[in-house]
């Protein structure tokens, strides 16, 4: 007999509960913890990569055919520049403008990533399309031949796994390209069996539906069912393949657009691929109800709340106000998984936005804070500008990542703290009752995990009596700062559920409690 149930047969003869039985309300507050903690979805460091940008190809002479005119070869060293419309194309030429990079150059730098602290990869499009961002698919199954081909990406994911990365694809699920052959052949012959794929009319402006009236993007009828057996529910299908390849979860393009029911049966099948793939979705709306259907969004309401209050658009109270309707619309399981975006391909780099370095830091920290998983857009690191497309997507500064790089120490500053702190990635969040800081706290079931962040937008110190409702947290409890630079030196003390405290113009503190030194004796000796 297992030294278990002797004990479950001697609890029963005493009249005790079971082990199993014991405190059901503690053991159900951990396991959620450490569910979610177990979950790499949960507060992962996301670092996305555009390909063609990131690292210059080890072999560029042997692909200059690839990239034949119009299209255009760039040097490295050389920024983007707005384009002009080409009408033949049907976009614009700076979507035909190239710097090279591929899937094996950029399987050299994933160091770099590593090394950052990230915990995951996004890759914006990779399959077949004509241009240099990729979202105008010519065959999903298919890689791109600048970037290499599928075995590259299954050693690309593979080479992730092996530092402990998972990898995200980016899934463009609403259109298509033009140019890609079953479009042409749809517009071409009206009894082609890819007629149906596409909506095609006279009643649309160049005869098809196109997506947000870009006539070089067709949009895919996702209503006719092989459309959606060839996306994501043939086991062959583009969204099973690539996760059976390596890829971990999908990022989808204008998610918003497919729909609940469509955006569900896909997230279905990625779960009958693997069971913890990640879908997450570019919503530019209010999350809520989304979050039903897929695993997370890019959180851009979050995003405008954290920029309104550093830009002083928004008060403290309302983007407290704000973030606690958002966290309680939302639920906190998937907003864990959701990303928390500042800038990407589709915006000004954070550096360009906000070139004030407090007020960047301010926001920097909440994104790393805030619950969610950070979103660090490539180059962001070291500081790397960039107004709107196509500026905001230059090639990657390696020039600037050095070791003692003021952006790039801060960086891994907030990801090693986001990281390294069991809260910040999967605990719970709860306002902070305050009139003049945007405060909050995030918390699991042990007290001492409990991180406290204040932070003031304005350009005065505010010194303020605020309360701390954290029945766990113990009268002359030490709080430290952790991104002060000694971080040893306590900055108030824990009173009964109220603390006062100052914090500097334009900043943020991170504050936590640590057990006072009483000789070994614990005053949280009885309280998780």
């Amino acid at each position: 007999m297992t030294h278990h149930r002797r004990w479950q047969r001697t609890a029963l003869w005493l009249g005790l509960a079971p082990l199993t039985l014991l405190s059901a309300q503690s053991i159900s507050a951990s396991s959620v913890y450490e569910a979610r903690e177990k979950d790499w979805r949960n507060g992962a460091v996301v670092y996305q990569i555009l390909v063609d940008r990131f690292v210059p190809s080890a072999n560029l002479a042997a692909k200059k055919h690839l990239y034949p005119a119009p299209k255009v070869l760039h040097d490295w060293h050389e920024v983007p520049q707005r384009g002009v419309d080409l009408p033949d194309q049907k976009l614009n030429s700076q979507e035909l403008a190239f710097w090279g990079g591929d899937l094996q150059s950029a399987r050299s730098r994933l160091d770099h990533v590593q090394q950052l602290g990230a915990t995951a990869v996004y890759l914006n499009p990779i399959h077949l399309a004509w241009t240099n961002h990729k979202y105008d698919a010519l065959d999903f199954k298919a890689i791109s031949p600048e970037f290499g081909t599928r075995e590259d990406f299954k050693q690309f994911a593979r080479e992730a796994h092996q530092r402990g990365m998972k990898v995200v694809l980016d899934g463009v699920f609403n259109h298509m390209g033009r140019n890609s052959p079953a479009f042409k052949e749809a517009m071409a012959k009206p009894s082609s069996p890819w007629r149906h794929w596409f909506a095609i009319g006279p009643q649309y402006k160049g005869g098809a539906r196109v997506w947000t009236g870009y006539q070089n993007l067709p949009e895919l009828n996702l209503e006719h069912p092989p459309v959606r057996q060839y996306l994501y529910e043939a086991p062959d299908s583009v969204l099973r393949g690539y996760l059976r390849d390596g890829a971990d979860g999908w990022r989808l393009d204008t998610a918003f657009e497919l729909g609940h029911r469509y955006l569900q049966d896909l997230r279905h099948a990625a779960r009958q691929e693997k069971k913890d793939a990640l879908i997450v979705g570019e919503i530019v709306n209010y999350p809520d109800q989304w979050l039903q259907s897929m695993d997370g969004v890019m959180n851009f309401t979050l995003r405008q709340i954290i920029l309104g209050l550093a830009q002083g658009e928004l008060s403290t109270s309302a983007a407290t106000r704000m973030t606690e309707r958002l966290v309680r619309d939302a639920g906190i399981e998937p907003l864990l998984k959701s990303w928390n975006v500042i800038d990407n391909h589709d915006i000004p780099r954070i550096h360009t936005q906000l070139p004030d370095t407090r007020q960047r830091r301010l926001v920097q920290a909440l994104q790393f804070t805030l619950p969610g998983s950070p979103n660090v857009y490539y180059g962001s690191e070291v500081g790397m500008t960039g107004g709107g497309d196509p500026e905001n997507r230059g090639p990657m500064r390696w020039d600037q990542v050095q070791p003692d790089q003021a952006e790039l120490v801060w960086m891994k500053r907030l990801i090693a703290l986001q990281q390294g702190h069991r809260a910040l990635r999967v605990g719970d969040y709860r306002r902070i009752e305050a009139e003049r800081l945007f405060a909050f706290e995030r918390h699991t079931d042990k007290a001492l995990d409990t991180r406290i962040v204040l932070s003031n937008p304005g350009n005065t110190p505010v010194t303020e009596k605020i309360m701390v409702a954290n029945a766990a947290l113990m009268d002359g409890t030490p709080l430290v700062n952790l991104l002060a630079d000694d971080p040893r030196q306590a900055v108030t003390t824990m009173g009964p559920g109220l603390i006062t405290v100052t914090v500097p113009a334009q900043s943020v503190m991170v504050l936590q409690p640590m057990e006072r030194d009483l000789g070994g004796y614990s005053r949280y000796k009885r309280v998780r």
